[in-house]
């Protein structure tokens, strides 16, 4: 009996996730109103570099990836002109839990749910929030490849691992912005055997004559092609673009 009920808890719980979820999908593809994406910085090594760069974060830091959301915006002539509202709360001291290395639903579920509540723990912004972005900041000198960042539709959050390094900056928000689009229904555009941009799908420009090399990136294929075999991953928000089938996803092309 007491197996059935807490059989019964976990299946309430998940069937609330599920719902509160489904609910802030539609809400946050609605544009009717800029997308309040919240950013919380951590030291992800410990290390000092790493702190210096935390400590030297601002607002405005995060500009070019309200422009791109704009620019891009434009291009489908979306009625609402400013799409993301980026904002910083600052620096967290805890780490967010880690995604299972065993891949089984089951342990995905879980994990979720665990990373979902620790979002609610640290959730320390007085503003109500849309979308909950989390980055990790490495020391490249000490880490020179980072973990894979992810998006989470539900729920919202995204967990970038960036380098603390202003000169990496425009491209860590390449990152942020790729993930942020994940948590708004966006999917990947490239193979993630060989990270090469899928084609149509994952090309800037398609059409293009001739097709190589391509001089921009598409957003959720993250990578520049340069020929069939080989891609550049961009520098900045400037040398990316929303594709239309990303923006199919995310309910922009629906709203012409």
């Amino acid at each position: 009996m007491f197996k059935n009920i807490r059989i019964l808890i976990l299946l309430y719980i998940l069937l609330m996730v599920a719902v509160a979820g489904w609910l802030a999908k539609e809400r946050s593809t609605d544009w009717d109103k800029p997308l309040n994406v919240i950013v919380y910085a951590i030291n992800g090594d410990g290390t000092a570099v790493s702190q210096k760069y935390i400590d030297e974060i601002q607002k405005s830091d995060f500009n070019d990836i309200e422009g791109f959301f704009e620019r891009e915006a434009k291009a489908y002539k979306l009625t609402l002109k400013k799409p993301v509202d980026v904002s910083f709360a600052g620096e967290l001291k805890t780490k967010p839990p880690m995604p299972p290395r065993n891949a089984s639903t089951l342990s995905i579920i879980f994990w979720s749910l665990k990373l979902r509540y620790w979002v609610w723990q640290n959730d320390n912004y007085p503003y109500p929030e849309d979308v909950q972005i989390f980055v990790l900041y490495f020391d490249p000198a000490k880490t020179p490849t980072v973990a894979h960042s992810l998006g989470l539709q539900k729920g919202l959050i995204g967990v970038v691992n960036a380098f603390a390094k202003k000169k990496m900056k425009k491209e860590n928000h390449v990152i942020i912005a790729h993930e942020l689009l994940h948590t708004v229904g966006a999917i990947d555009k490239y193979d993630p055997s060989t990270n090469q941009p899928l084609y149509p799908i994952g090309y800037a420009d398609p059409e293009q004559e001739p097709l190589f090399p391509q001089k921009k990136a598409e957003i959720m294929a993250g990578r520049i092609a340069i020929n069939e075999n080989k891609a550049e991953q961009p520098q900045r928000l400037k040398q990316v673009v929303l594709g239309e089938k990303t923006a199919f996803e995310i309910n922009w092309l629906r709203l012409q």
